[in-house]
């Protein structure tokens, strides 16, 4: 900081980092972008194909950046994983396919696990080489995550395990998946919860894939019926899973996405702006109001990155402030998206108009932003409560 003012440049090692990082992008990012699924068969294409995007970037040590060396990362400043997050999203490059496993269940492994566990579940995180789920929604618990009611009973050395989940990403591939559990009905909700770490090839789950609108099965449900579970795999406690839980709501929300999706955002911005011109309706006076609304709002979720990273870079742990981050994104995000169909007029009714449908694609991720990762309702009440110290 000089004379008051904040200096938001690289330092010469994030610089030269940033650089080499480009460099490497340049030559090693795919022919092609990530795709939406459509179908089984597309879907299972596309696991394929990023699982081994992810092993080329883990190859070349940009996977697990910030972990500690010994769980498999390099031990890098937080910064330098925002940066990599920002290169990855402005080179267009596909997302990692282990991404929970990644954002939310290693942060909170690293965090709360026993030293067997990190040492047994982190390393093939980041190789990819076991794909993650996370088992938190329930069909009745969504909004309203502290109201689980799968429950989970002390027998012997195990839990045994019975109930439903829900919109669990990539269950049908995934190795392990971070559960969380009733353990004590007979205290408050959110104390009597449990945080464990599941075998997905236990006897006794099934998954049903879930097809959306676009064919797609990415989600699933997952029914538990007396699935065993060793009490080794409790992770920070029996009835202590809601703190746990919010250690990965935390990641989930605010340091991981949110990086790459003001980058991202930007980008949307721009192609908006160029979208606007070759329909004639940049000097439209609303437009314009619009896209200055959108300009400020991407500048503004790039200081919210900062303040987070600032948090980070001093060892803290992220807090509520990730959820004013996840819920300004997820109206931004959304505010852009409408704009951009209302530019294509009757065009934005086809599902492949123009740029194969790009446009009317994003709008329906945009409205998922609002839900994923606890709905824009609950991030109120969170900024609420726990930012702002309103009652209940």
């Amino acid at each position: 900081m000089v004379d008051g003012a904040v200096d938001f440049a690289d330092s010469p090692e994030d610089a030269r980092f940033r650089a080499t990082l480009r460099v490497w992008l340049a030559a090693n990012r795919p022919a092609r972008g990530e795709r939406v699924p459509h179908d089984d068969a597309s879907l299972a294409e596309e696991f394929t194909f990023l699982r081994d995007w992810q092993r080329r970037l883990h190859d070349a040590g940009y996977v697990g950046l910030a972990w500690p060396r010994d769980y498999g990362g390099r031990g890098a400043p937080p910064v330098q994983q925002a940066i990599l997050n920002e290169e990855l999203a402005r080179a267009r490059a596909p997302q990692l396919l282990n991404r929970v496993g990644i954002n939310n269940a290693g942060p909170t492994l690293i965090a709360h696990g026993d030293e067997v566990l990190k040492r047994r579940l982190l390393p093939p995180i980041l190789t990819g080489d076991e794909v993650w789920c996370q088992l938190f929604s329930e069909p009745n618990a969504g909004s309203d995550l502290a109201a689980v009611r799968t429950r989970a009973e002390l027998d012997g050395d195990d839990f045994v395990v019975t109930g439903q989940k829900v919109w669990t990403s990539y269950a049908q591939y995934a190795r392990w998946g971070i559960l969380l559990a009733r353990t004590d009905p007979n205290q408050p909700k959110h104390r009597g919860l449990t945080y464990f770490i599941l075998d997905m090839q236990s006897a006794g789950i099934a998954i049903r894939p879930l097809r959306q609108l676009t064919g797609s099965t990415e989600f699933s449900e997952v029914f538990l019926d007396a699935v065993r579970v060793p009490r080794a795999h409790v992770v920070g406690g029996v009835n202590r899973g809601w703190e746990i839980a919010l250690t990965t709501l935390a990641h989930e929300r605010g340091t991981g996405f949110a990086f790459k999706e003001q980058v991202l955002q930007r980008i949307a911005l721009e192609e908006l702006m160029a979208l606007a011109r070759a329909r004639g309706e940049a000097r439209d006076p609303r437009v314009r109001q619009e896209v200055a609304r959108g300009w400020i709002d991407v500048e503004v979720m790039r200081l919210m990155n900062c303040r987070t990273l600032t948090r980070l870079e001093r060892g803290e742990e992220p807090g509520p402030e990730s959820s004013l981050v996840k819920l300004f994104w997820a109206h931004l995000t959304q505010r852009l998206h409408e704009l951009a169909l209302e530019l294509l007029g009757p065009e934005a009714q086809l599902a492949a108009g123009s740029d194969g449908g790009r446009w009317q694609q994003a709008f329906l991720w945009s409205r998922v932003g609002a839900i994923a990762g606890g709905t824009s309702e609950v991030q109120a009440n969170i900024i609420a409560q726990r930012i702002l110290g309103l009652p209940r």
